[in-house]
């Protein structure tokens, strides 16, 4: 039997980031195993002949199915709620490292790796993702929900590495063409906007949600809108209504299909309500004197302090400037480039009532 602690399946997309991590598992020893997870499109052609170039074992897990009644239908039923779903961050705990552990076992694989760019680091016995050195690529923002069981089987090579960095390295090892391709897609199952997307996966939407209004704060009717599902917390661009000023979308109002409207410094906020978390040590979480949270992919971490309230959620006082708070959207802690876990944004019905009931915090 081959030995088990020095195979590990790599997640192959065909792309630059996972030819790379192939390449540099395979400078230290390992015995590469393949996998190419089929979940939208085409047959992946790129990553086999990859495979066959390296001369590493290589398979594909047909999962069109399964990702469309999981990962598509969440990203399509959060918009229809009313919430702007990041889908990468559902999507690695619930099917890719799902899908990857289940043929790492199946293949007698001890590893699991990918092309992301984070680091992971041994800490009191617990496995921390760690943010990547490339702040542009860094991608440890949607990892915050896979568990120790999963994280104490993974390497992520790629975590020291610029994309400048892996591009300069496939050029060496000769591998020039893949070097100089464009980047991939941010959501992988959608080209151009979401909202056609939406529409043509659920041709019934317009139908079922239909026109509404655009309201003032005070509830005045300023203009017709689309419908909610194509509308999200903080956008300017694409409303298709004059105002005489800059107007931006302050809050969306499902059961009423409207979307309130106002100035920018009416996003600010001083709080915020988190739910759903998972952390890897909720005691430091608590306790951090150096804790921040990120609000969105690539934004700027916001010094803060979580307080764990009656009914399960977390209650997030930012302890700087924070704008467009957006319920579905990952609000991920770390202490330094530490991720101490995360929690998705929830609503912020009530958020004035419990921040006056924690106003001592």
């Amino acid at each position: 039997m081959k030995e088990r602690n020095k195979r590990v399946l790599v997640g192959m997309s065909g792309g630059i980031d996972s030819t790379a991590t192939c390449l540099m598992l395979q400078e230290q020893g390992y015995e590469i195993v393949g996998v190419t997870m089929r979940v939208w499109g085409d047959e992946p052609k790129e990553a086999r002949e990859l495979a066959d170039r390296m001369g590493i074992e290589h398979y594909v897990a047909d999962e069109r199915t399964t990702f469309k009644n999981s990962v598509v239908k969440n990203f399509i039923d959060e918009y229809r709620n009313g919430r702007t779903p990041n889908p990468c961050v559902m999507c690695n705990p619930l099917f890719k490292f799902r899908v990857l552990t289940e043929w790492a076992d199946k293949l007698n694989c001890e590893w699991i790796a990918t092309g992301h760019y984070s680091r992971l680091e041994w800490i009191d016995g617990k496995r921390y993702i760690i943010a990547g050195d490339d702040e542009k690529k860094d991608q440890s923002y949607f990892l915050w929900r896979l568990g120790q069981d999963v994280l104490k089987r993974c390497i992520f090579p790629l975590g020291d590495y610029t994309k400048l960095k892996v591009r300069e390295y496939l050029l060496e090892k000769g591998y020039e063409a893949k070097s100089k391709e464009g980047e991939s897609m941010e959501v992988c199952f959608i080209k151009g906007d979401y909202r056609d997307f939406l529409r043509e996966q659920y041709p019934q939407l317009d139908e079922e949600v239909g026109a509404g209004w655009f309201v003032s704060p005070q509830g005045v009717k300023l203009g017709q809108h689309k419908g909610f599902p194509y509308y999200t917390i903080g956008q300017r661009k694409g409303l298709e209504i004059a105002l005489g000023k800059p107007a931006y979308v302050l809050k969306i109002n499902p059961e009423k299909n409207t979307v309130i409207l106002g100035d920018a410094d009416k996003l600010k906020a001083d709080y915020m309500l988190a739910e759903q978390d998972i952390l890897v040590d909720e005691k430091e979480v608590m306790t951090c004197e150096n804790l921040s949270v990120r609000i969105r992919y690539r934004s700027t971490p916001i010094p803060c302090r979580v307080k764990r309230l009656v009914d399960g959620r977390l209650f997030v006082k930012f302890l700087d400037e924070a704008s467009a708070i957006t319920p579905g959207q990952s609000a991920v802690f770390y202490t330094g480039k530490r991720v101490l876990g995360g929690a998705y944004i929830a609503s912020q019905k009530g958020i004035g009532l419990v921040a006056i009931e924690n106003s001592d915090f």
